[in-house]
């Protein structure tokens, strides 16, 4: 079986040296190699050649988007994994339009680092488990597949009823049940009622991922705004 060549982009010393000599304990990997984010790239992709890049989604002094879409355009078959905590959705968006192939989290484990990144190598794309199932991996499906539709038209294509936007505004800003049923005049069912549709409709199944919608329907929100003004 081929094995594969993996370049590694990550200013973090630790971090760098650390995933370094992890990988070159297994023998699915022809050849390693790491890079601060200060490096000249272009340099190293030509004469390292690596199938899979590993690249820090949080550089501190770059742009990673921008070194994703100069990747794919001097080297369309290259792979590409982000490495992020949590990254947002509409982060997740963006990377995916560029050409990105896949996510590992950093508190992944040995065995899901190495799976994502022999997955990605084969050909399929690989989502945080967070969006599995979701709302967000729909949106993500849509844009892996060409589509064009802006992304925040594609969220507001999930109607909500103006109740349930006002619970989803109370959940983002860290409101109990309780609290939010006081601030509504309603009974705590009742908003536990709300609360199981919103999960419905955004395919997910916490009151975190539902705070995470809140954000980025804001986010695209201001960017429409930011447009038309």
């Amino acid at each position: 079986m081929k094995k594969i060549r993996l370049l590694i982009i990550e200013d973090n010393r630790l971090l760098r040296d650390g995933i370094v000599t992890l990988l070159k304990k297994h023998g699915e990997f022809e050849a390693i190699s790491a890079l601060e984010f200060h490096d000249d790239l272009t340099t190293k992709m030509q004469s390292f050649k690596p199938n899979v890049l590993l690249l820090d989604l949080g550089l501190r002094n770059q742009s990673s988007l921008r070194l994703v879409k100069e990747t794919k355009i001097h080297h369309p078959n290259v792979y590409i994994i982000m490495m992020d905590l949590i990254p947002a959705q509409d982060e997740i968006f963006e990377f995916v339009r560029a050409g990105v192939s896949g996510f590992i989290l950093k508190d992944a484990t040995i065995g899901d680092f190495l799976k994502t990144i022999k997955t990605v190598y084969h050909g399929s794309k690989v989502l945080p488990s967070l969006l599995t199932a979701s709302l967000f991996s729909q949106i993500i499906e849509h844009a892996i597949n060409g589509g064009n539709e802006p992304f925040s038209k594609l969220m507001e294509s999930v109607r909500m009823t103006r109740r349930e936007r006002q619970v989803i505004m109370f959940i983002s800003q860290g409101m109990t049940n309780k609290e939010i049923a006081q601030k509504l005049d309603l009974s705590t069912s009742t908003i536990k009622s709300h609360i199981h549709n919103i999960l419905e409709k955004l395919a997910v199944h916490t009151r975190v991922q539902i705070a995470q919608y809140a954000h980025t329907s804001e986010h695209s929100q201001a960017k429409a705004n930011t447009i038309t003004e």
